[in-house]
């Protein structure tokens, strides 16, 4: 008797395709495996993901070839795969290609043979054995294990103040569960960025550990997620996409710095991991640890209702004070001084001061170029991308003008291109124009700077990072890269130039990503014997994210931040689900995005739904961009909503239309 296979397609089309199994296939056709199927006037690679016994159709097709004599894809990752198509507004298809590495999607068996891969030894580290823990850490540690023990699905929340060791109580819990002949997967925002974490990783744990990353080639990748399948590692470290790590025996997950937005992905299937890890401890009946000096609110406000279990870590290691905090109200440092200026003398006499000491400084900015707008003072143009709605910024050592949403560059202009006077002036500031007015100030002060536009060559990030740590570079300029797990004992300043930038992005968590950056970028100083100080300048001294950072006080910023979430309606109280609506033409993507607003009010009068409108950042790349944003207790319910009005709704040739759901900006 003739069977079928239903095979998902890595295509934007939410429905299985069924093809039959010839006969001399018919053994090596496997749930989990790949197959050539015939679609359309072409052969894809399809993933068997189910049979049945009778066709839906007429003359179906029958599949090609199998690729694999063994399936790729465990019934874990098959079911991790379907609910966030469900969740994520995508095709089961589309989210098994986000499990399978880059390098066999196209169906080839197997890459990078012939590559090797220089095995991960702990001997190549300093080797490193447990620390004796804190009474707050052990404490935490036991109530991990005893939920691995009892094989819960259990979701704890680890709140430790910067340097209170929350490391050290991910490692030795791992060390814990693999004990127990099960394996880990630790998650961190930006692996490239986070050399150390390997470092600690490795040292304690030596060839067991595998690391993935986007920065690996397509080979190496393809090598390390072998290693995992083979069962040869039993710990994985990586950012976003290592929580589809193919491991069987899986009992633990931990994602350190939870509330980072890297963890969403930026193209189908738009994902958040945090989410997708909690889905995969729920399959494994294992735990998830989410880590955070400062916890998004939604898991906060998880853990203060009962859902997840809080754990907190309030002591520094080695009962280390936390920096004490100076807040600098540029406002009057601009009276005193009679003219805008970048450095307040009170940073200016800390870095000095910190700098005859022998120590090392931290200068924070979240903001890369030199000038952050060029405008002409006579008629107030201000050059513009002619691809984007998005300022160009000046790049001094380019010596050019580019746009950081779409990269177009072009040589800043002599004189005005709309009424050609000679009034061009370079305004704002970024890190490149910090450094270069720090190096005036402190010319015989070896520094460097950190920001994509010096870490954009292979390995530069480690060499910048690994220069500071042996005290050759006493001074660090740059963005939120270096607000993120560095630890460096010798660094007693951090300086925030401009604390205001982040907070006023027209976004309803602008708030809290203030707050984030300067606990985060506060908790680099004092991690040493000397303590740390943290200035933070701003022009708006008052506002409760930064009085709340400057305290180290979390819960007071929580405590304000989620009333106005509430009053808003946004969440933690409700999902979001945003509808992008993009074409070449304003006109046309305006009228399409009130048509689909029209039709989804329409679908169901009750729904709660705002727009269309202008996105904030209203042309991109060329294309003209309308929001849709809907609001909803049920992601599940919202998508199957959208997917019903999308499937019947007619759109202009050349609209093009994505939906995100959790999206993490406006």
């Amino acid at each position: 008797m003739t069977k079928f296979a239903e095979v998902a397609i890595s295509l934007p089309i939410d429905k299985l395709f069924q093809y039959s199994i010839p006969e001399e296939l018919s053994s090596n056709v496997k749930i989990g495996a790949r197959v050539f199927v015939p679609f359309g006037p072409r052969t894809t690679v399809g993933y068997v993901v189910g049979f049945s016994d009778a066709p839906e159709v007429r003359d179906v097709k029958g599949v090609m070839g199998v690729i694999d004599k063994e399936p790729i894809l465990t019934e874990e990752l098959l079911k991790l795969t379907k609910w966030i198509g469900e969740n994520y507004f995508c095709s089961w298809g589309e989210a098994i290609g986000a499990v399978i590495p880059g390098g066999i999607k196209k169906g080839k068996e197997s890459i990078g043979s012939r590559i090797k891969v220089p095995e991960i030894r702990a001997e190549d580290f300093v080797i490193t054995d447990p620390h004796v823990l804190m009474e707050e850490q052990d404490k935490a540690l036991k109530e991990i294990v005893e939920c691995v023990d009892k094989g819960e699905a259990r979701t704890f929340l680890l709140h430790g103040i910067t340097s209170s060791g929350k490391t050290e109580v991910y490692l030795q819990a791992i060390d814990a569960i693999l004990q127990m002949g099960k394996q880990a997967i630790m998650l961190v925002p930006e692996i490239a960025l986070t050399p150390q974490t390997i470092e600690r990783f490795v040292a304690r744990f030596g060839h067991r550990v595998a690391v993935t990353h986007s920065h690996l080639t397509p080979a190496k990748r393809f090598l390390e997620w072998k290693k995992i399948k083979d069962g040869k590692a039993d710990i994985v470290v990586g950012a976003r996409s290592a929580i589809f790590a193919p491991m069987s025996r899986l009992g633990l997950i931990i994602i350190d710095e939870e509330h980072e937005t890297t963890y969403k992905q930026d193209d189908v299937p738009r994902y958040h991991a945090r989410d997708v890890a909690e889905e995969r401890s729920r399959l494994n009946k294992c735990p998830l640890i989410l880590g955070s000096a400062t916890p998004s609110l939604e898991s906060y406000y998880k853990a203060k209702r009962g859902d997840y279990k809080l754990i907190r870590l309030t002591r520094r290691v080695d009962d280390r004070l936390l920096p004490k905090v100076k807040i600098v109200d540029m406002r009057m440092d601009l009276a005193t001084r009679k003219k805008l200026t970048i450095f307040s003398r009170v940073l200016l006499d800390a870095v000095d001061n910190a700098l005859k000491a022998g120590k090392q400084v931290i200068i924070f900015l979240n903001r890369r170029g030199f000038s952050t707008f060029i405008n002409c003072k006579k008629c107030g143009l201000v050059v513009k991308c002619r691809r984007c709605d998005a300022v160009m910024v000046y790049h001094f050592e380019e010596k050019k003008l580019i746009c950081h949403y779409c990269n177009y560059h072009q040589a800043p202009p002599d004189i005005c291109p709309k009424c050609k006077s000679g009034y061009i002036r370079y305004s704002g500031l970024g890190t490149e124009k910090v450094e270069s007015e720090l190096s005036h100030a402190f010319s015989h002060v070896k520094m460097a700077r950190m920001d994509s536009d010096t870490t954009a060559k292979k390995g530069s990030h480690d060499r910048i990072l690994s220069k500071f740590k042996s005290g050759e570079v006493k001074m660090l300029v740059g963005t939120q890269m270096i607000a993120k797990g560095l630890d460096f004992p010798q660094v007693t300043l951090v300086g925030v130039v401009s604390a205001d930038v982040t907070l006023n992005i027209p976004d309803f968590r602008s708030s809290e990503r203030t707050f984030n950056l300067l606990t985060q970028v506060g908790g680099r100083a004092g991690r040493g014997e000397d303590g740390g100080e943290v200035i933070v300048q701003t022009y708006a001294p008052s506002h409760y994210a930064i009085l709340a950072a400057a305290k180290h006080d979390y819960d007071k910023f929580y405590d304000e931040e989620i009333i106005s979430r509430k009053e808003l309606l946004f969440p933690p109280f409700v999902s979001l689900v945003k509808v992008v609506v993009r074409a070449r033409n304003d006109e046309m993507t305006r009228q399409a995005a009130v048509e689909l607003a029209e039709a989804l009010r329409a679908e169901d009068k009750d729904a709660m739904i705002a727009g269309p409108a202008p996105a904030p950042m209203a042309r991109m790349r060329g294309y003209f961009r309308y929001n849709i944003l809907l609001k909803g207790k049920d992601k599940v319910a919202m998508c199957a909503f959208l997917k019903k009005v999308l499937g019947s709704f007619r759109k202009p040739h050349g609209v093009l239309i994505a939906v995100d759901v959790d999206p993490i900006s406006m």
